[in-house]
């Protein structure tokens, strides 16, 4: 990297259902400060708080080079617009335009991207998926996110909803709706006579790690539809690498046996020799980090020092 005589930085916001992440990141990647907030409901008032944090963050970083964000829903990435978005999960989000916004009120250039597609270009850029010709990510949590690269570039689709893959039909219902992380909270809570605020999904990692049953037959049962998911996926994009994200991915040591025994079942024996399985590096920043990669700025920064 070159060396940092202008103090270069990015101002990086990371806008989820529940928590709006932030920071501030110099060319080297390394976070100088990072913030988190509960979302506001309702998508104004995400973009009042949104603004906010950049007004306040331009009083200790100078000229920043851009607004790279990572926003939930489907995002216009070529316009900086909130395409859709979960009316439930962020009431009046749909349409916004974010980059337009934050030109205005600030003159600095502002790019967005899809948060999953984040998150894979984080891997694809400094995690797993470095050195890999092609990777599909998933995010597995509340529901299940989507995005595959081909040679670090990503397939964002007719209409920026490429890889939805919670919503691919699958045994009568929907990915996302029989293995999503909650989706394992809300089983196994009914089958041990929970209520689902009692436990959560690193709880029932826990208890099956201590030999309970239920526990033990839930996540069996996630993984093998994981696993069934996957192999789908495969057969029509091919990837060198499968990467796992989302707050599953710490629990890689206890689920990669396990989807690895679901993909020996449901890949033909070429493909599945030629695919490989892995776990996302980055956490709570890779959302950040990934806007900064969608947008092209670390990839500048990195030829400037060849």
């Amino acid at each position: 990297m070159m060396e940092n005589k202008r103090g270069k930085k990015i101002i990086c916001i990371d806008i989820g259902g529940t928590a709006i992440k932030s920071g501030i990141m110099d060319e080297n990647m390394n976070f100088l400060r990072t913030d988190v907030m509960d979302t506001p409901r309702g998508g104004a008032g995400i973009m009042d708080a949104v603004l906010e944090r950049i007004s306040e963050y331009l009083s200790t970083a100078a000229n920043p080079e851009a607004v790279c964000v990572s926003s939930a829903g489907i995002i216009d990435s070529d316009r900086g617009v909130v395409a859709e978005a979960n009316e439930n999960l962020i009431p009046g989000y749909t349409g916004m335009n974010i980059s337009e916004k934050v030109r205005e009120r600030f003159e600095i250039p502002c790019y967005v991207e899809n948060d999953v597609n984040c998150a894979a270009m984080a891997e694809a850029y400094q995690g797993v998926g470095r050195g890999h010709s092609s990777m599909l990510m998933l995010t597995v949590g509340t529901g299940i996110g989507g995005a595959f690269l081909e040679r670090g570039k990503l397939l964002k689709g007719h209409t920026y909803s490429a890889c939805e893959v919670g919503y691919m039909h699958m045994d009568g219902s929907s990915f996302e709706e029989l293995a999503a992380t909650s989706v394992l909270v809300k089983r196994t809570a009914k089958r041990l006579s929970k209520s689902c605020l009692e436990i959560s999904g690193k709880w029932i990692f826990e208890q099956a790690q201590s030999g309970n049953k239920v526990c033990i037959e839930e996540i069996d049962r996630m993984c093998d539809i994981l696993a069934k998911g996957i192999a789908n996926l495969c057969y029509v994009l091919n990837p060198e690498i499968v990467v796992i994200g989302g707050g599953i991915s710490a629990q890689e040591n206890y689920l990669r046996p396990r989807i690895e025994k679901g993909l020996d079942r449901y890949l033909i024996p070429e493909v599945r020799r030629k695919t490989k399985l892995g776990f996302a590096k980055f956490g709570n920043h890779a959302g950040m980090l990934g806007a900064c990669c969608a947008a092209g700025i670390l990839e500048k920064y990195r030829m400037k020092d060849q």
